[in-house]
């Protein structure tokens, strides 16, 4: 069986799974393929002036008619359908605004992003030689995220881009903290609790910057006394730490604990359950799914939606349960980064969360006919549509891939809408 067809506009029927040989620009359907729910977009595909369309035999739920079934009547008036085209081209137009919208908004969150990044690169760039500055400048950064994240509405989590090469240190320490401070914000910390956890996934790694490189960036597995050195970071970064007499006491314990499991088997000193208190449980959460999605170079990175589920089912006895289920509801099914099949059949890629819809995430959508400047991102509720699974990036073909451009490290950060 052919998986799709040229076909007359005359056979189509509900349940055919169409794709328009015409522009999207020239047709009012927010996609160029899409499976017919109703009889007047059989109606508008006839007066768009064209004679075929290709059904996707695959998708769809009902072959198109034979050529002795079809049926001369119109079920619409033109009345009808001008009404209907008028309003399908008026909602057309409000989601290219809402898109528009949508990207200025990644666009001012991807800014602040940047310049957190770049706050963090002078920060561990100065702990050395002027550590003092390096702490009060850390703190007015989580200052100014934790001002954002308690006062802003509609929170959002977007998808950032990729860390640049040699840099993976700052955008993991990033990613840490906006993760961590979100779950402590969603556990209903304090304000002093939230920025004393923030400050602590912010410099939880820098005495990594004590490890030779060529260890740390080593393919092949670590051995033994390699493996006791990296061991160590923890007490390095506390080494580094108490070189500034402004850094907090109460952030020192989960830095240096963070690798720390409930069940001792964690390291540098094998603490178990009360012995770790509940900052340094949940730095511990948040570092292992980041350390999950954006491995060193001896880790093999996993989507974030695996990550949550490898989380959940492996470290049952290592880590708070309660942190991970309230991170995997923060974060969602899908959490943003994750690559799709909709129930259309079409590609996707989830950009960002509305922390108060997560089942409706924001979603940028493949379609061969639109361009990639102007992809729909779109609501899934809005648009009655369903995600079936979740896939690796690696498992798109190579077009859909270079389309949807899948991080091959996701970091996250948030804006919002509106204050209070």
């Amino acid at each position: 069986m052919k998986k799709s067809s040229k076909v007359s506009v005359q056979q189509l029927q509900l349940g055919n799974f169409v794709r328009l040989p015409v522009a999207w620009k020239d047709h009012p359907f927010l996609f160029s393929s899409f499976s017919i729910k109703q009889t007047a977009q059989i109606e508008l595909i006839k007066n768009l002036g064209i004679e075929y369309v290709i059904v996707d035999l695959e998708r769809s739920e009902t072959p198109p008619l034979s050529t002795a079934d079809i049926s001369t009547s119109s079920p619409s008036t033109h009345a009808e359908l001008h009404e209907l085209k008028a309003h399908m081209d008026h909602y057309k137009a409000e989601q290219i605004d809402v898109q528009k919208k949508l990207r200025r908004d990644l666009q001012k969150t991807e800014q602040n992003f940047t310049r957190s990044i770049a706050m963090m690169r002078g920060v561990i760039a100065k702990l050395r030689n002027r550590p003092l500055n390096a702490v009060n400048e850390a703190k007015e950064l989580i200052h100014s995220v934790v001002e954002e994240l308690l006062t802003s509405d509609n929170l959002v989590l977007h998808l950032m881009g990729d860390a640049k090469q040699d840099e993976g240190i700052y955008y993991h320490s990033l990613n840490v903290a906006i993760l961590a401070m979100l779950l402590a914000k969603e556990m209903e910390w304090d304000r002093s609790e939230i920025e004393i956890i923030g400050l602590s996934a912010l410099f939880h790694d820098v005495g990594k910057l004590k490890i030779p490189p060529q260890i740390l960036k080593k393919a092949s597995p670590w051995t033994t006394p390699e493996r006791n050195l990296v061991k160590q970071h923890p007490i390095f970064t506390i080494e580094l730490l108490k070189l500034a007499d402004n850094f907090p006491t109460a952030a020192l314990p989960p830095i240096l604990h963070h690798h720390e499991f409930i069940d001792g088997s964690g390291y540098p000193k094998g603490l178990k359950g009360e012995q770790l208190d509940k900052m340094v449980q949940l730095l511990a959460v948040v570092n292992e799914y980041d350390s999950l999605c954006y491995p060193t170079s001896q880790g093999k990175a996993r989507m974030p939606y695996a990550a949550l589920g490898y989380l959940y089912k492996q470290y049952k006895t290592k880590l708070n349960q309660e942190y991970i289920g309230k991170m995997i509801k923060m974060l969602g099914i899908y959490p943003p980064g994750s690559v799709v099949e909709l129930s259309s059949g079409q590609y996707a890629m989830v950009m960002s969360v509305n922390l108060e819809k997560l089942l409706c995430p924001k979603i940028l959508v493949y379609d061969a006919l639109v361009p990639k400047e102007q992809a729909p991102i779109i609501d899934l509720e809005v648009e009655g549509l369903r995600i079936v699974r979740c896939l690796p990036p690696a498992a798109l073909p190579e077009k859909v891939h270079e389309y949807l451009n899948p991080r091959e490290r996701v970091s996250y950060y948030f804006g919002g809408v509106g204050r209070r």
